[in-house]
């Protein structure tokens, strides 16, 4: 039989012949190769049959109809829950052919023939004769020589005595007495033909006596009694177990293949379970196992090896099944009704035991109950639980009852299990069990009770001393009425109230006021004593609550600010000592028309608004009353004070700014100095002018700055021809230098304009006044002749002057005019550059040497003048 490697354990072929006969062996399959642990090993194909070794026989003789067949080996691992399957294929082996050679192919050899006995073959537990004649070795040069044979081995003697020996002539090999195969499978002896002399013509033969395996073994259980445990109610099909038996005889033979059957069951009812004849596997057969029936089954089981034939040799063994509870059955109480009493305002006093039958296993989760309260139990007034001990249901009472409210209480009691149920195929639904419990109260006199326990009054904040907030009483639950109880509140407590110890009228003893120590909790807990005639009391509790009110007036955190020439506006914060809803949102509002037309606030959140100026108002300190509009109404005038100051930073503000005094607007310092200092410009601007012109000269000496001291309209802000105005006329003005680097000769002429075409008229002739204006050396004075005079010059320029002093402050906004004569810091005294200014000499750049010395700040201005 050829067997071939399976692939993945999916498929096994194997070459047969044609025709099978029963109990042959087809081939062996590596099981383990695909399923480690099989429990169950079956053949689709009943001609078929597998061994737990893979070994495959067939069961009756069979022939190859097809060229091939094929069937499936199932193997089922039962713990695992693992089932794989391997497909063989049976293919009919090819019949060789001899191979024919031609008579040209053949090549013949001369070789020395070999003394080779055939291996020789002993039935295990033969019966003799003995000494038993096994084999016989010969060499073949015995004819030649005279040989004597030997032997060596295990089991080899030459004395007659040991298991075998071989005779020295002949070489006839013995056994001397029976063979046990499970002790000696086989044997390997080494022969040895010598000559008299000593010499071996042959070399030494080991030869094999195998011992043919005789079915002297009766198979035998792994183990004395089997124990397995099913689920009751488990459906047929079920694999509770499996029996493993074994044979020491030859393995893969007859001899040990086994075959399991049940021989009688205990109780001998009707069979409840199968056994796998091949496998052992024992599984569940009858539909219904009742744990409550039948707990536990016994079987006495055979095997039998010959593939179970009448003939082969058996071994019988005790399987234990054990049926498992599950919760099939539901507890049912053993009263279905309970009557009970106990006294009124009792609590947590067990009251009744109910106790329960479960057919299920005791102490299991099947038969543990679980009682509850169906109906009757609205007040939860009443509770149940499970003593675990008796599995019996303990009913207490948690809460008083009142014998004046309800005589007797009525429960209706559930129970169930503590496992789900899991009920029989085609069982019907288990219902709930229940039992009806009367509970008789028992009057009890008692003591006033307060009705509500728990008086909850609220008290207005800073309420006067006395005002009367409330009314607690208590009542008898005999009478039902307040007739001669009498209240009053330990010491001990926070004296906020008191109470009329015959009314129960609640009075307020102090102004509460939750700013105030222990208030700050806005609550107090107030225990209250109810005393009836009897002498017995009852309690009751009063919790006064103070609701906050509006007494507190909102106010701005801060009043004094700081605000620079940015304007950048104030954010005003107010707070109120209040809680919700009397506090914010705050609205804002400027009291003062005056100011609330200069000043706006536009609303930042619900805490805080913006103040900022409406428009450019002057500098100086403003007072503005603000008032503040809490949530409740209640109104807080506040005065904010704004210095605004002519600063960069409020650092810069030294608080001495124009600031606004009975309704006008003073000027501050810096205004001041602007003023003086604009009216000191102007006297210079005249003296200067009376100081360069003479009454008739008109010629005069121009030094290098004079350009400076001369008022000149241009609409340029910088020197360019392309940008000069052709209202502005050069003046042709003549002035001897002597001794100032400035050539003699050399005239500039300046024309005053005011406005587009009006020009002063040009004075000629020699009526100019001529002014000394210059010193040279030792005393020498230069004469300037000018083209004006010096009246000319100051009707020309007083007016004019006069009308922009007077402009100063005259719009609407009450600022500076534009154009309004600056002081701008000093400089330095004259240079000797002179003036760079469009009335300077274009035509000398040798002149302008001097910009060569001049820092670095002014050579930008010295590279201008040299491209002009």
């Amino acid at each position: 039989v050829l067997s071939l490697c399976c692939e993945a354990c999916k498929k096994v072929v194997f070459h047969v012949p044609s025709e099978l006969e029963a109990d042959t062996l087809v081939g062996r399959v590596d099981l383990k190769e695909c399923l480690q642990s099989a429990d169950f090993i079956s053949s689709s194909d009943g001609n078929f049959k597998v061994l737990e070794d893979g070994s495959v026989y067939t069961t009756s003789a069979l022939s190859l109809s097809a060229e091939k067949k094929t069937f499936t080996i199932l193997l089922k691992d039962i713990q695992e829950q693992v089932q794989k399957k391997i497909h063989v294929d049976l293919v009919e082996e090819q019949k060789k052919t001899p191979n024919t050679r031609r008579a040209r192919d053949t090549v013949l050899k001369r070789t020395k023939r070999r003394w080779g006995p055939i291996p020789s073959v002993m039935i295990e537990n033969s019966l003799g004769p003995f000494p038993l004649q096994i084999q016989q070795v010969q060499s073949d040069t015995a004819q030649n020589y005279t040989i004597y044979y030997s032997a060596s081995g295990p089991g080899i003697d030459q004395d007659p005595k040991g298991l075998f020996y071989i005779e020295r002539e002949t070489g006839n090999i013995f056994a001397t007495r029976a063979v046990d195969r499970e002790q000696y499978p086989s044997f390997q002896i080494i022969c040895f033909a010598t000559t008299p002399d000593g010499y071996s013509p042959e070399v030494p033969l080991v030869h094999t006596i195998r011992i043919e395996d005789d079915n002297d073994n009766a198979p035998y259980f792994t183990q004395d009694l089997f124990e397995f445990c099913v689920p009751e109610n488990s459906r047929p099909g079920v694999v509770v177990g499996k029996v493993i038996a074994e044979d020491r005889d030859e393995p893969y033979t007859l001899h040990t293949t086994l075959k399991y059957r049940i021989v009688s069951q205990t109780p001998p009812i009707t069979p409840a379970f199968s056994l796998h004849g091949d496998t052992g596997v024992i599984s569940v057969l009858l539909p219904q196992l009742d744990r409550e029936l039948v707990p536990s089954y016994t079987l006495l089981v055979e095997v039998r090896d010959m593939a179970g034939q009448p003939f082969g040799l058996c071994t019988t063994g005790t399987v234990l099944i054990k049926i498992e509870d599950t919760n099939d059955n539901a507890p049912s109480f053993k009263q279905l009704q309970y009557e009970t009493r106990v006294e009124e305002n009792r609590v947590s006093v067990e009251i009744l035991r109910v106790s329960v039958v479960d057919l299920d296993e005791p102490g299991s989760p099947g038969s543990g109950a679980v009682y509850e309260i169906i109906r009757g139990n609205d007040d939860q007034a009443f509770e149940i639980t499970t003593d675990k001990n008796t599995n019996e249901g303990i009913l207490c009472v948690v809460k008083g009852l009142d014998y004046e409210t309800a005589k007797q209480r009525i429960l209706v009691i559930g129970v169930n299990n503590e496992a789900p149920y899991l009920l029989a195929p085609h069982s019907q639904q288990l219902s709930q069990s229940t039992c009806s419990v009367t509970v008789h109260v028992l009057d009890v006199d008692e003591g006033p009770v307060f009705k509500p326990c728990l008086l909850r009054l609220d008290v207005k904040e800073c309420e006067d001393i006395g005002t009367a907030i409330g009314r607690y009483v208590a009542e008898d639950p005999e009478t039902g009425n307040s007739e001669g109880i009498r209240y009053r509140i330990p010491p001990g407590q926070c004296n906020w109230i008191n109470i009329d110890d015959k009314s129960g009228e609640v009075r307020t003893v102090r102004v509460l006021d939750r700013d105030l120590g222990e208030m700050r909790r806005g609550q107090c807990n107030v225990t209250v004593l109810a005393i009836d005639r009897n002498g017995k009391t009852g309690t009751g509790t009063i919790q006064v609550c103070i609701v906050p009110g509006n007494k507190n007036f909102p106010r701005i955190t801060q009043t004094d600010y700081i605000m620079c020439r940015d304007r950048k506006p104030i954010c005003l914060t107010a707070q109120d000592g209040d809680e919700a809803p009397y506090s914010a949102p705050f609205v804002y509002r400027i009291t003062d028309r005056r100011l609330a037309s200069m000043w706006k606030l536009t609303p930042h959140d619900d805490n805080s608004w913006y103040l900022s100026p409406k428009s450019d108002i002057p500098y100086g300190i403003y007072e503005i009353p603000v008032s503040v509009i809490d949530n409740g109404g209640k109104i807080g005038e506040n005065t904010v004070r704004v210095n605004l100051c002519d600063c960069v930073t409020p650092s810069e503000c030294d608080g001495t700014t124009r600031q606004l005094s009975g309704g006008n607007v003073t000027l501050g310092l810096w205004a001041i100095l602007a003023m003086i200092l604009g009216s000191l410009l102007l006297l210079l601007i005249l003296i200067t002018i009376c100081g360069c012109c003479g009454a008739g000269v008109m010629h005069r000496q121009v030094t290098d700055d004079c350009a400076n001291h001369n008022l000149i309209i241009s609409n340029t802000e910088a020197p360019g021809e392309e940008v000069m105005d052709h209202n502005i006329i050069p003046l042709q003005n003549t002035c001897d230098q002597g001794g100032y680097g400035v050539k003699s000769g050399e005239q500039q002429t300046f024309e005053m304009v005011k406005g587009r075409g009006h020009t002063l008229e040009s004075v000629k002739g020699g009526g100019h006044q001529t002014l000394g204006s210059v010193k040279e050396g030792g005393g020498q004075t230069m004469m300037d002749t000018c083209r004006y005079s010096y009246s000319e010059w100051h009707n020309f320029t007083h007016p004019r002057l006069g009308e922009k002093v007077h402009l100063c402050r005259q719009d609407e906004e009450q600022k500076h005019s534009e154009d309004y004569l600056l002081s701008y810091n000093y400089e330095g005294k004259g240079s000797l550059a002179g003036s760079v200014g469009c009335c300077s000499d274009q035509h000398e750049e040798e002149a302008l040497d001097f910009l060569d010395q001049l820092e670095p700040k002014f050579r930008t201005l010295a590279e201008t003048c040299i491209k002009r």
